[in-house]
């Protein structure tokens, strides 16, 4: 028996046919720009850029990475990630040793400064999280999570 693929992807649609606003990637985008643009200027007062603050947050939950792995879980390419890196290690935030069993990798983490300076952070970070699911229930975000968790193994190409 032929299975019928859904109307989507029965034919190449344009973009003008999809609409922007039925486009998920042109959403998640535009969602991902505005809560980096309202945390933006909170961070900037206390002398952090976007990538610093998403650095800190990764190492925060995954402490001791390899840059490798930090790069994606930042979604920060290597070279930008590498002056990141070399920023927060020069304000003491983190710290990156070489790997014990392989010492072509390093680690990378969180100093007590680094932690303390996150936490202060975070509330922000929560308060723009809050305000981006305004009327979610969790029965929707439950299901908005399983779907980008699925979307993610669709795409990704780590194992991360």
């Amino acid at each position: 028996m032929e299975q019928k693929l859904p109307e989507r992807r029965q034919r190449i649609s344009t973009l003008g046919e999809i609409g922007l606003q039925q486009f998920a990637p042109y959403l998640m985008n535009r969602i991902m720009g505005r809560y980096n643009a309202t945390l933006r200027e909170d961070f900037r007062k206390q002398g952090l850029t976007i990538p610093q603050v998403r650095t800190l947050a990764v190492l925060s939950v995954t402490d001791g990475v390899t840059v490798n792995d930090l790069s994606v879980y930042t979604v920060i390419e290597q070279s930008t990630l590498s002056r990141t890196l070399d920023a927060l290690e020069g304000q003491g935030l983190v710290r990156r040793e070489q790997g014990v069993t392989d010492s072509r990798f390093r680690h990378v983490f969180l100093t007590d400064d680094g932690r303390a300076l996150f936490t202060r952070a975070w509330p922000a970070m929560h308060d723009a999280f809050e305000a981006m699911f305004e009327g979610v229930d969790d029965v929707e975000y439950a299901a908005l999570i399983a779907i980008l968790q699925k979307m993610l193994k669709n795409i990704r190409k780590h194992d991360i």
